[in-house]
């Protein structure tokens, strides 16, 4: 298997984007509205448990894809299905991705332009970027998350400096006991976007230099779920609970609101390009663990014939995936948290973990750690 030719540095620099990606596009955790930032903390907590299931999973088969450790564990035909379902799932959410960021496009500044002509030009540069290889994208990633944490902390500081921040919006905590915090959690937090790290199952086998890749991995998620609790807080505070709630883009309709002097105004432009910047990213890594994921299933030696016609299956799947915006949302937080993340992100790992672990019992061979 060849390697991938990225630094540590740049692993932990993609599971940032990738982990912010479209989560501080919809605020996760604002059912539990003024307490979302604890289920977003208790949301992390769970999502750091299920990132060490991923990696244990490597430590037991630390060459192999999960498309193709899954067949070892399962056996060929039962692990082969189970493969190409995970490759679909990760289709689907790209479609889904590029629904949300094309949606956001479309309702705050292209607003006669078509979806799918946002779209197509998406996932066009997207398809560039992985021919050119997954290296080219991690470099691109390293160049363009210095820009996005600069912009990041000059809306903090800017919405500091300004009267639009109301700390009592955060109160009272846990108005109607811990029920509502915990239902989030389970329906929201664990699976979007902490969850969402399933995807590394199918890039630590490529690494080069797999030393300490559980610990970026770790910092990569925990900086991702601070950022994200963060933004939840500066969000109710600034909205109220009520607008919170019902704002289809929490973050954009905040950041509307910065007024500092009579020259530094309408700075939502800098949420949007953040927003494709970082939903490039999570979009990239979605699209690139399924064209490699196809290829191994169906052992194909060059998986740059899979870009094209992926592609066009995710681009279709944005338009049709959902009638209008609305369905989109509900489609999300209602029906696939159960359908497709609970199963893909948790109960699958972990009875695949129970058994890798079982027949290690009987082999008497222990997973290599990588420190």
């Amino acid at each position: 298997m060849p390697k991938l030719q990225i630094s540590l540095y740049q692993l932990f620099i993609l599971i940032v984007l990738f982990e912010l990606g479209t989560a501080v596009l919809f605020g996760p955790g604002s059912s539990a509205k003024q307490d979302a930032w604890i289920a977003n903390l208790l949301g992390l907590a769970v999502g750091v448990l299920l990132l060490l299931i991923y990696y244990r999973l490597f430590t037991y088969y630390p060459e192999l894809l999960l498309t193709s450790y899954v067949q070892k564990i399962l056996g060929k035909w039962l692990g082969g299905l189970i493969a190409f379902f995970y490759i679909s799932y990760f289709l689907y959410q790209s479609s889904r991705i590029l629904r949300d960021i094309g949606e956001l496009l479309v309702t705050t500044i292209y607003t006669n332009t078509p979806l799918i002509v946002l779209n197509a030009f998406m996932i066009i540069t997207i398809m560039y970027g992985i021919y050119k290889g997954f290296e080219v994208i991690a470099r691109v990633g390293e160049l363009c998350f210095i820009g996005v944490y600069l912009l990041a902390i000059l809306g903090f500081f800017t919405i500091l400096f300004t009267d639009i921040l109301h700390i009592e919006n955060l109160k009272p905590i846990l108005e109607n006991g811990w029920s509502p915090v915990l239902k989030t959690v389970l329906r929201t937090t664990i699976n979007f976007p902490f969850g969402e790290m399933v995807v590394l199952t199918m890039l630590l086998p490529f690494l080069k230099h797999q030393k300490k890749v559980l610990t970026v991995c770790l910092s990569g998620i925990i900086l991702s779920g601070i950022n994200i609790t963060i933004t939840s807080v500066i969000n109710v505070a600034v909205l109220g609970v009520e607008f919170f709630i019902r704002s289809p883009f929490p973050l954009y309709n905040t950041i509307r609101k910065i007024e500092l002097t009579t020259f530094i105004q309408r700075l939502d432009i800098f949420f949007i390009l953040y927003l494709i910047v970082a939903g490039f990213f999570k979009l990239c890594l979605y699209y690139y663990v399924a064209v490699i994921g196809a290829a191994d299933l169906f052992k194909i030696k060059d998986h740059s014939i899979l870009i094209f016609p992926l592609g066009a299956v995710i681009i279709m799947g944005s338009i049709t995936i959902a009638s209008n915006y609305s369905e989109h949302i509900e489609e999300g937080t209602v029906m696939i948290p159960y359908l497709f993340h609970m199963p893909f992100q948790l109960v699958i790992p972990v009875i695949l973990l129970i058994i890798a672990f079982i027949k290690g019992l009987k082999s008497g061979k222990c997973p290599r750690q990588n420190k």
